[in-house]
């Protein structure tokens, strides 16, 4: 309890202080996370990635063909 005691001699600003900073701190860390979260690639994306490139690649000589005629 004498953690609790020597908080509660702090004046208003200080406790101000020290909660803005332990907010701060927190919303960077969520905020670091999420963009960590978002920015990985997964299994799934680069599934639908090759399955998109080679989905494009098997319809670009029908196309061709086409044009042809």
């Amino acid at each position: 309890m004498s953690g609790f005691r020597s908080f509660t001699s702090l004046t208003s600003r200080s406790k101000n202080i020290i909660l803005a900073g332990g907010l701060t701190g927190f919303v960077a860390a969520v905020y670091i996370y999420t963009m960590r979260a978002v920015g990985s690639t997964d299994e799934l994306q680069t599934a639908i990635e090759t399955f998109e490139k080679q989905k494009s690649q098997e319809s670009l000589p029908t196309v061709a063909e086409s044009t042809r005629t």
